[in-house]
């Protein structure tokens, strides 16, 4: 997109964010956060990104350069936010942290790159959320919709923010966005026309000041949409959602068909996220054999109970992706063959010793790396084999060594990989290489 073409009017001009001329404080310097300093500079506003990491500064140097951006790093501060009439929040960053330097500000103006690109926005959005299956979901529903020649964007939470594709003037027919509870959290007017509420747990409580926060900020996006839009939910929360007060939207259930197959798509929770991505395409005329070619095709995610190599008789999962005790338990149920399970990391919340029964009944041994411990131990402790040892790689070795034909060494950490790695994909990298560098032994 040239500097000389404009961006897409706002459907409500009343509604904008920000004027010319007026400071934008843009916190993070992720990706997010970049591709929201683009969007706020093409909107001629005075863009101040600020970034507590003097290595995230680093990355984006030339460019802060290159687009006139003030850049500011170190631990926040008044001076940071002086003069703002917006604060833009990259995900994950807690506006409760910045609240002594946001007081002058009105709640509306400190939003997420979400709500700020969205009103830039005049294409059809498909936005999926939930606690697990979000990006598989996502990108079904995007596989989907270019097996019937869409043109589509697929993106936010996931790969590309929105507000990249606003920039760069991609021109999809219709935009397929997986949204985390953070950008919902501070969002007021986003609203998808089709809207995917995949499941609920609890997630990101050291986050969240609690899990009724968590459970509102995921349903927002639905209290907003209108009469002809469509809602999808999960049919064992109909007694839950099925309710004037949560959506003015048709609702759509799912759960228990089987109208799909895909190999690469192992477990129940699989099942139901092709179901979810087939109800949230019906609306532009999906039909199944459409559906099912997409899938022959399909390979998977990486990391999401992706099969590494077997060797020996011993089959190697990458589940990584598995985060919360949730993606736990449908990790566990996707087996009929003994666990060696790896666990460990930043614990975010939910109840493992409700996992207990079945982690007796599937999991043979349990090999603990990391932070983490001690909750795990209190849970789990006298109901399997279970050891600890302070990293991943040293944990991997010690199974290797109690592996038997049969067996599948599972990674599926059910925890944030933040103690030990950079994120999840970091952490099912190194899970992957020493995988490929153990050596060969006889498992009798």
């Amino acid at each position: 997109m040239s500097m000389a073409q404009k961006l897409p009017e706002l459907a409500r001009p009343d509604l904008a964010l920000i004027r010319p001329g007026e400071t934008a404080v843009v916190v993070g310097a992720g990706r997010s956060g970049v591709a929201a300093a683009r969007l706020l500079g093409r909107l001629d506003a005075r863009v101040r990104l600020v970034e507590r990491s003097r290595e995230g500064v680093e990355r984006i140097r030339d460019v802060a350069a290159m687009q006139g951006w003030h850049v500011l790093t170190g631990e926040h501060d008044q001076s940071q936010f002086a003069q703002a009439s917006l604060v833009v929040l990259s995900p994950g960053v807690n506006r409760r942290n910045l609240a002594p330097w946001l007081e002058h500000l009105d709640p509306g103006r400190v939003v997420s790159e979400l709500e700020l690109a969205c009103r830039h926005v005049h294409e059809p959005i498909i936005a999926v959320t939930g606690t697990s299956g979000k990006t598989t979901t996502t990108t079904l529903i995007g596989r989907f919709l270019a097996a019937m020649g869409r043109e589509v964007f697929v993106g936010g939470n996931i790969g590309t923010p929105l507000s990249e594709y606003v920039v760069e003037g991609a021109g999809a027919e219709i935009l397929v966005l997986e949204v985390s509870s953070f950008q919902l959290l501070n969002s007021c007017m986003f609203r998808p026309q089709v809207g995917v509420f995949l499941n609920i747990s609890p997630n990101h409580l050291d986050y969240h000041a609690d899990m009724d926060e968590y459970v509102r900020a995921k349903l927002s996006m639905f209290a907003r949409q209108e009469e002809a839009d469509t809602a999808i939910f999960p049919e064992d929360m109909r007694e839950t959602l099925d309710k004037p007060e949560i959506t003015k939207a048709r609702r759509v259930f799912f759960g228990g068909q089987t109208r799909l197959r895909c190999a690469a798509l192992r477990g129940r929770h699989n099942q139901a996220n092709m179901e979810a991505a087939f109800l949230a395409c019906a609306p532009f005329c999906l039909d199944e054999a459409t559906a099912q070619k997409a899938l022959d095709a399909f390979q998977g995610l990486p990391h999401r109970l992706q099969v590494v190599t077997k060797r020996n008789g011993v089959l190697f999962v990458d589940d990584s992706k598995g985060t919360t005790v949730q993606a736990l338990r449908a990790a566990l149920e996707s087996f009929d063959r003994p666990i060696l399970l790896l666990a460990g990391g930043v614990f975010k919340g939910g109840d493992l010793a409700e996992l207990a029964p079945l982690v007796a009944d599937k999991v043979r041994m349990v090999g603990l790396f990391g932070a983490g411990r001690e909750v795990f131990e209190q849970a789990w402790g006298g109901r399997t084999s279970l050891f600890w040892e302070p990293t991943l790689e040293l944990a991997v070795d010690r199974l290797w060594s109690c592996a038997y034909p049969g067996d599948v060494m599972l990674l599926s950490p059910a925890t944030a990989s933040f103690d030990l790695f950079a994120d999840y994909k970091a952490r099912g990298r190194a899970f992957q290489e020493r995988v490929q560098s153990l050596p060969e032994r006889d498992h009798g």
